[in-house]
């Protein structure tokens, strides 16, 4: 079932056709030029009529992906959230650091969030704090794979507290070194930590008085 138009569509395996390959490659497309759009104007600067130039598609042919401007942010965060998962989750079984420094690099560098650090903290801020939602189920269990993967501890608290570290890297880039450093430190912390019992992920009692985000996020009309 379809949770909101922006969640792309969900196909049993053998099912694709042409078109609905086609709309996957458009929504990608989309979702790149709202990425470039992001970085080069900010968020609040960027308009749906930007991001239909930028991806070279009709403002109809984005509104059937996307009906308001807030999904098509959400949905760019959620797609980089899955992607920056699985590459990290590749690395994971070398160990826990080389994951956890990819993460940290890739948010620390990605040229959306810096714009967005240096014009817009606030809205930044808003998207770094925990809330109910898709999205931080999606990063929550994200974290959680990883962790898995290299070994380390996989309980609600050692997901959240890798969750801060790298929420600080969306906010602030570390140097290299310090990048470095801190994943190897919070990697063999984990490691040394006393073996958690697993529970089913959820949100931790700090955050169950956390008021959802204020509905929208500033777009212009």
């Amino acid at each position: 079932m379809v949770t909101s138009p922006s969640d792309a569509p969900v196909r049993a395996r053998g099912t694709h056709t042409r078109s609905g390959n086609a709309m996957l490659r458009t929504r990608a497309a989309i979702l790149d030029a709202t990425a470039r759009c992001v970085e080069r104007s900010g968020v609040r600067k960027t308009t749906m009529s930007d991001v239909s130039a930028q991806a070279k598609v009709a403002k109809a042919t984005l509104y059937n992906h996307f009906r308001t401007k807030d999904d098509l942010l959400a949905a760019l965060v959620l797609a980089r959230t899955v992607q920056l998962t699985s590459e990290c989750a590749e690395l994971a079984g070398a160990g826990l650091a080389p994951a956890l420094e990819h993460a940290g690099r890739s948010l620390g560098t990605s040229g959306p969030l810096r714009r967005v650090a240096a014009d817009e903290p606030a809205l930044l801020a808003l998207f770094g704090t925990p809330a109910p939602g898709r999205l931080w189920d999606t990063a929550r269990h994200g974290v959680q794979t990883v962790l898995r993967e290299s070994g380390a501890p996989s309980d609600p608290v050692s997901v959240d507290f890798v969750l801060r570290w790298l929420c600080g890297h969306a906010l602030w880039e570390a140097t290299a070194d310090e990048l470095m450093l801190g994943a190897r430190i919070l990697a063999a912390g984990l490691g040394r930590a006393p073996e958690a019992v697993e529970e089913p992920l959820a949100v931790s009692p700090s955050h169950g008085d956390v008021r959802p985000p204020v509905a929208g996020v500033g777009w212009p009309s």
